[in-house]
């Protein structure tokens, strides 16, 4: 009997199970997945989960049953530990051996580590899974104190949930503004003050350089200035999971490279989401992502291709983040711009701004702006009236 073999649990690993089927597959489906949980989605776990507004349930991407009326196997818990690509076999922690067809790694991405004084300390806190979430949840409270490491979306994300809780939140950013790797300077300043009006006390230019406790961390150092702390948030990036395809001797560099098929170099061996290296023509260059709509993109390609097509990945990345009762979406890269149009009143909340270059939009920032969002992303790369972009009375729909 031929196996499909999936390593990874995360979106591309469960939608890939389901275009495997769709795409007419026949032969089994395994699924490894080294969490206790059916394939599940991540971005509520910084936004309703972690709030408590989504049920555990409703984190799953599909219910158990979608994969048992399938006839995919689910064995979750189980560590795949090595690949061996000319046996096409893979091996887990247990030493089973299962030999696959074809081999999709969808391995994901993990939380860049802060490996500094007191680091070993209780109460210090990664948000990456299901497990994490709990643990936080578990020492969050009312007037507590949290002091979040990173300003980035997802240090933001935690940030608006714990001011929502009513604790003291404070968020340690080294970089000159919160979100320097990912915005421009007026984003940064508009997060910044919306952050700042809740109640969150930001530090930008700061190094945490220690935790302090008696087992459990107790004050964070940041130089010469220390804050108290009830427990502590790390959100200093992620690193791919890349270890067990350099191992089998697959091309990695800053992730498993695939080509514009998710082809790694082992032509049995496929690989999508966060922890690839891919081409994308539309923005004329390599690149990795983190984001949920690449991961399952990537995901169908593959397996389009697994089944005998001939399908190539080339889309625009989009992503989203929902802080207090505002959603930014986002599509393109706005450091690809040299020139920004504001539509709407970032007073009240409700705008877009959007990123030309050569008279081109290339990218856009939506606040509470689904419409102007929806728009963009059909708009990029395509020649716009700018006039036409910075008015709120035009019709987007008409010819730009």
């Amino acid at each position: 009997m031929t196996a499909m073999v999936i390593i990874g649990a995360g979106h591309a690993a469960g939608q890939a199970a389901a275009s495997l089927r769709q795409e007419k597959y026949e032969g089994e489906i395994i699924i490894f997945g080294d969490e206790p949980y059916i394939p599940y989605q991540r971005p509520p776990l910084s936004k309703q989960y972690f709030s408590g507004e989504m049920e555990l349930e409703k984190v799953y991407l599909r219910p158990e049953k979608f994969y048992s009326d399938r006839n995919i196997t689910l064995n979750i818990g189980v560590r795949i530990e090595s690949i061996d690509p000319s046996a096409k076999t893979v091996t887990d922690t247990d030493g089973n051996t299962t030999s696959y067809e074809k081999l999709l790694i969808a391995t994901g991405s993990r939380p860049r580590i802060l490996d500094i004084e007191g680091s070993d300390l209780e109460g210090l806190h990664y948000l990456r899974t299901i497990a994490d979430v709990d643990s936080i949840r578990a020492e969050m409270g009312e007037g507590k104190k949290v002091v979040i490491v990173g300003g980035g979306y997802i240090g933001l994300e935690v940030a608006a949930v714990c001011a929502s809780s009513l604790m003291e939140v404070h968020v340690l950013e080294m970089e000159e503004r919160i979100l320097q790797r990912v915005t421009t300077r007026a984003m940064s300043e508009y997060y910044h003050n919306l952050h700042t009006s809740r109640g969150v006390n930001i530090h930008t230019a700061t190094m945490v350089t220690g935790f302090r406790g008696d087992g459990r961390v107790r004050q964070v150092l940041c130089g010469d200035e220390v804050l108290d702390a009830d427990l502590v948030v790390i959100g200093i990036g992620i690193l791919p999971n890349t270890e067990i395809a350099e191992a089998a001797e697959l091309a990695c560099d800053n992730g498993i490279v695939v080509d514009d098929h998710c082809r790694t170099s082992n032509p049995d061996i496929y690989a999508a989401g966060d922890c690839t290296n891919h081409p994308n023509a539309l923005l004329n260059r390599r690149l990795r992502l983190e984001s949920v709509p690449n991961a399952m993109e990537q995901a169908r390609v593959a397996c389009a291709n697994i089944c005998g097509g001939d399908k190539t990945y080339a889309s625009v990345p989009w992503f989203w983040s929902d802080q207090y009762e505002l959603k930014l979406q986002m599509v393109g890269f706005s450091a690809d711009g040299n020139t920004e149009i504001v539509r709407g009143s970032k007073a009240d909340n409700q705008f877009a701004v959007f990123y030309l270059s050569d008279g081109k939009l290339v990218a856009a920032d939506a606040v509470n702006s689904p419409k102007e969002f929806v728009l963009c992303r059909q708009l990029v790369g395509k020649p716009v009236d700018a006039s036409v972009l910075e008015d709120p009375d035009s019709d987007l729909n008409s010819p730009l």
